[in-house]
């Protein structure tokens, strides 16, 4: 099982960025997490396999939008109005339950990190 990542890099606040995970399969849920220097892990946003349910952290809900596209098998964060605190590196995972969840242990499988940088 693989979960690559990619998309981040340096933007100004206000600005936008795309997220990708590619992974080797299709599990059920998808989410991001993201962790701050000095910070502990937390949950940006997860998905169901078809979509039509999604969650989102109150700190990014109305910014961020996860999608997923199961014939690449890979979801996608799109980040908007972006902030200097969404400065972190982020992490895609993946689930096999069948239920939404904000939680780590929830996730039995990370991809690497990807490194979103703010300026303001």
């Amino acid at each position: 099982v693989q979960l690559q990542a990619s998309g981040g890099g340096l933007v100004q606040a206000g600005g936008s960025l795309r997220l990708s995970c590619a992974a080797s399969f299709s599990p059920y849920i998808m989410g991001w997490f993201r962790q701050a220097p000095g910070k502990e892990r937390e949950f940006v946003s997860a998905i169901t396999l078809s979509g039509r349910s999604t969650n989102y952290a109150e700190s990014v809900k109305g910014r961020f939008t996860i999608t997923r596209d199961n014939g690449k098998n890979t979801v996608y964060l799109q980040m908007n109005s972006l902030k200097p605190e969404d400065t972190a590196a982020y992490y895609c995972a993946a689930s096999s339950s069948f239920a939404l969840s904000r939680t780590r242990d929830s996730y039995s499988y990370w991809g690497q990190g990807t490194l979103v940088t703010v300026s303001s």
